[in-house]
């Protein structure tokens, strides 16, 4: 096996480690936490008081909740099917891609790993993903909490960052090196 292959191999352990790690977190909070209803006492955990919770919600929607006024069979296709094309897609331009920094491959390979770690909910979970972190978000943009999330989703959000800053760092390096030319 060649050092290019290898490369591009090794940061497939962070997309293995982050799905497994959220389907272990999801499979705690489903087994230990009750799902949030307004009758259940318990189903609020208080880490750091009002400032980080863990909570037990499905999110049958995208992010924010968007989309869960779709039909169930639109839900399907637009957050189920089309997500698993478009990370067939994009492990196909990882592994034919020669410019990605060893950096955005594992950025890639954590926000792929998000991706399908919250796919498998889709798949498997029909009551939605399973959502679990609950922050406060000190009436920012007028909400009071930030949208509850997993650790999927925080994988995503994270190496999505990461992935951004670093090829914005590439871009003006290009920029600045050819100018010296």
């Amino acid at each position: 096996m060649n050092q290019n292959t290898k490369n591009k191999l090794l940061p497939l352990t962070l997309s293995f480690a982050v799905i497994l790690l959220d389907q272990i977190t999801k499979c705690l909070v489903v087994k230990f936490i009750p799902r949030l209803t307004v009758f259940a006492d318990d189903a609020v955990i208080e880490i750091f008081e009002k400032y980080l919770r863990l909570i037990h919600v499905r999110n049958n929607a995208i992010a924010f909740s968007m989309g869960s006024g779709l039909s169930d069979g639109l839900r399907g296709i637009l957050f189920a099917l089309l997500p698993l094309f478009v990370i067939i897609a994009v492990y196909v331009i990882y592994f034919r891609n020669n410019e990605f920094t060893k950096l955005q491959r594992w950025a890639v390979c954590g926000i792929l790993g998000g991706g399908i770690g919250n796919l498998i909910d889709r798949f498997f979970r029909p009551e939605g993903v399973v959502d679990f972190v609950d922050c406060y978000f000190f009436g920012l943009f007028g909400m009071e909490r930030w949208p509850t999330f997993n650790f999927a989703d925080a994988a995503v959000v994270v190496c999505g960052i990461i992935f951004v800053i670093t090829f914005v760092f590439q871009v003006k390096s290009d920029r600045k090196n050819n100018k010296k030319e």
